[in-house]
């Protein structure tokens, strides 16, 4: 079945590389079930839960800690547990915190973390709090009055978030974990990770990828989705330095340039 799957990883991005992208598998790990790039970092986490970190041609193993979602960016290495408790990577290993437990989060924004609950609840954590904290004591994070399933940020183009009704929605990157409200746009996805440089990517149900387009100083939430061709079904993306890395259903990863 594994090697299935790598034949049609090669065919796939064979056949992308005559579109708009031009694809390429990563070094290859099996059962990838999400990706995430931040700062010229790349991260995994497997149908194990365990983390991998990329490193050259090879992928590492971080940590025996079971997670089930990673984030890496200006606010650290961050994760989410099986056990829904949220933890940070501190000197070689995930130690846990104690507060309000999540399924999600990002460390993508501007030094702070943000994430959703197992009742799909938004927070904030600020950055004094997530670049300090180093395992020990009770994270306070903000509630951020949105019901979202998936949420992201980014230092230069705000937050974007996926509600449970698949419907998605842009904010004013938080200034000390506070929002100026919340607009809805169009389209459904499943899915959406917005890049350090303001690119936004997302995924539907259906495994397609997207990019969200008209992206402006004026318009910071775009106007439209762009379809990204991918001629395998999509599971997750994450977008860093001009690359966007794909996760298939099938478990294999992909990194893609336009």
């Amino acid at each position: 079945m594994k090697g299935i799957a790598a034949f049609l990883l090669v065919l796939c991005y064979l056949a992308i590389s005559d579109a708009a992208w031009t694809c390429t598998e990563a070094p290859r790990l099996y059962n990838v079930q999400q990706v995430d790039a931040g700062q010229g970092k790349v991260v995994v986490r497997d149908s194990n839960y365990y983390t991998y970190f990329l490193g050259g041609y090879s992928w590492y193993k971080l940590s025996t800690t079971r997670l089930r979602h990673v984030s890496v960016g200006p606010a650290g290495l961050w994760g989410t547990g099986t056990d829904n408790r949220v933890y940070k990577y501190v000197a070689g290993q995930f130690l846990p915190s104690s507060g309000v437990s999540m399924l999600q989060v990002d460390a993508g924004g501007d030094d702070q973390v943000v994430g959703v609950t197992p009742t799909s609840y938004a927070y904030c954590l600020r950055s004094a709090s997530a670049l300090a904290y180093s395992g020990v004591g009770t994270l306070s994070w903000s509630y951020l009055s949105r019901r979202l399933r998936y949420f992201s940020c980014s230092p230069q183009n705000g937050c974007w978030g996926v509600d449970t009704s698949y419907r998605v929605y842009y904010s004013v990157k938080p200034s000390n974990c506070g929002h100026s409200g919340w607009r809805v746009l169009n389209g459904r996805l499943k899915m959406v990770e917005v890049g350090t440089d303001g690119r936004v990517f997302g995924v539907n149900t259906a495994g397609q990828v997207f990019e969200r387009a008209g992206i402006s100083s004026r318009i910071p939430y775009g106007t439209s989705w762009v379809t990204v061709p991918m001629c395998m079904s999509i599971r997750h993306v994450s977008y860093d330095l001009r690359k966007l890395w794909v996760v298939t259903n099938s478990g294999l990863v992909m990194h893609c340039k336009s």
